[in-house]
């Protein structure tokens, strides 16, 4: 049995789930509504404040599925009811993030300005203090939509290992090269 797929999934109060005949998963709650299409092999049961995920039959592929699709869920209900922040921080002299609306704009020591439109789900957030890097900060209750806007966004400038420069995740630790002079 998958360790991870036979965990039932507990709901809080504020959290509706809805199963539909064609395997289609909606999760309500107070920060918005996900809905995730589930393989049609893979059985969906809600029992009081839980949801069960179980798998037919013992083969490699019902077993993969089965833990992946209770992850899923699980994001989901986590998503709808705190939701998911990621903070990257901004390393390298004159770097500079600030917010528009819904467009993020990086300054990131090109020769132009890098504007990025942010997904109606991603709420984006930046904080520029005196002696620190900035911090970029962006919340959703989409943890796979989170996490490609922010793979895309420290796409961007990568972390380089010799200085350190670069957008990174809050807290990331890099492993830094010595350099040429350090074979001497």
């Amino acid at each position: 049995m998958s360790r991870i797929g036979k965990l039932p999934i507990s709901l809080p109060d504020s959290i509706q789930v809805t199963v539909a005949a064609d395997n289609v998963v909606t999760v309500k709650g107070p920060k918005g509504t996900l809905t995730t299409p589930v393989d049609k092999d893979i059985i969906v049961k809600q029992q009081d404040n839980t949801i069960v995920v179980e798998r037919p039959t013992e083969q490699k592929r019902h077993k993969a599925m089965h833990g992946l699709y209770r992850s899923l869920i699980n994001n989901m209900v986590v998503g709808v009811s705190q939701g998911y922040k990621e903070q990257l921080e901004l390393v390298g002299v004159g770097y500079k993030a600030t917010v528009q609306g819904n467009v993020l704009e990086l300054s990131l020591g090109y020769s132009h300005n890098i504007y990025l439109g942010m997904p109606d789900e991603v709420t984006a957030t930046a904080v520029t203090e005196k002696g620190k890097s900035p911090v970029v900060t962006l919340e959703s209750n989409d943890k796979q939509l989170l996490g490609q806007v922010a793979a895309k966004i420290r796409s961007l400038r990568k972390v380089e290992p010799y200085k350190g420069k670069g957008i990174r995740f809050v807290g990331e630790v890099i492993r830094r090269k010595a350099g040429k002079t350090a074979s001497k």
